[in-house]
């Protein structure tokens, strides 16, 4: 079985976007992780160092979400996944919600989920 590690609703302002003009004003995204792990070994040891440090999981979805653009909200998630992947992760679900799509739509957020594995 693996155990998971959630980090939910991660609040970020970025650039990224199909528009220029969202590359250009920038927007609101959330994002929400479920890192698979197993976390028995930290459990019983009571030890961060056995664990994935989610604080430092956050520190880099958060350089990658307000840095450098990406046009699909497709790739933006993929490096996400692929980034906490790096950091020992068995498993990986990754969804980046855009809050304010601009779009003459009526809806909450427009969204991209995926589940990577590592390898």
């Amino acid at each position: 079985m693996v155990d998971k590690i959630l980090l939910e609703n991660m609040m970020f302002y970025g650039y990224h976007g199909f528009m220029a003009e969202e590359r250009r004003l920038g927007q609101r995204f959330a994002v929400s992780l479920a890192i698979g792990t197993d976390i028995r070994a930290a459990a019983e040891a009571d030890k961060l160092d056995l664990s994935i440090n989610y604080a430092v999981v956050y520190a880099a979805v958060k350089e990658i979400v307000e840095g450098p653009p990406f046009m699909l909200l497709e790739a933006l998630t993929e490096r996400i996944a692929a980034v906490v992947l790096d950091m020992g992760a068995a498993t990986v679900r990754v969804t980046v919600k855009k809050l304010h799509p601009p779009m003459p739509l009526q809806m909450d957020f427009v969204a991209v989920e995926i589940t990577r594995e590592r390898p």
